[in-house]
Parts: structure tokens; sequence; C-alpha cells
């Protein structure tokens, strides 16, 4: 089941929050090409060090 939600908060605190009671988290990424591309920004760093569910990052089609 899909839930959307507006919350008022730090990314990284509000999804780390929802990750709790969620089945799975799906990102995107920072949506840069080349090498900057590759790296994780630091709320996408912060759900797969503690999250509560499995995270998915999803990269961005067109920066690639």
């Amino acid at each position: 089941m899909l839930r959307r939600q507006l919350v008022e908060g730090s990314a990284a605190d509000v999804l780390l929050d929802a990750s709790r009671s969620a089945a799975l988290i799906v990102m995107g990424n920072r949506g840069r090409g080349g090498p900057a591309g590759r790296l994780l920004g630091s709320v996408s760093r912060s759900m797969l060090n503690r999250a509560g569910s499995p995270v998915l990052i999803v990269p961005n089609k067109t920066a690639q």
C-alpha cells in the first residue's frame, strides 16, 4: 500500500522515523551526472546506515 504524507522537519529525521513502520523506503539520488552522480548525499547515507527498513535508491536516468 502506498501512503503519502506531508510532514515538517529535516529530511533525514522524517524519513528515519517513517522507516520504522515502512516495508520499503524508495529515494531518488541527487541527479548529478559523472563522478558526482555516484556519490550519495547526507540524507541517502543516513538512510542506508540507520533506516529501520530496506532502502532503495533510484538513480536519476537523465544524469547518467
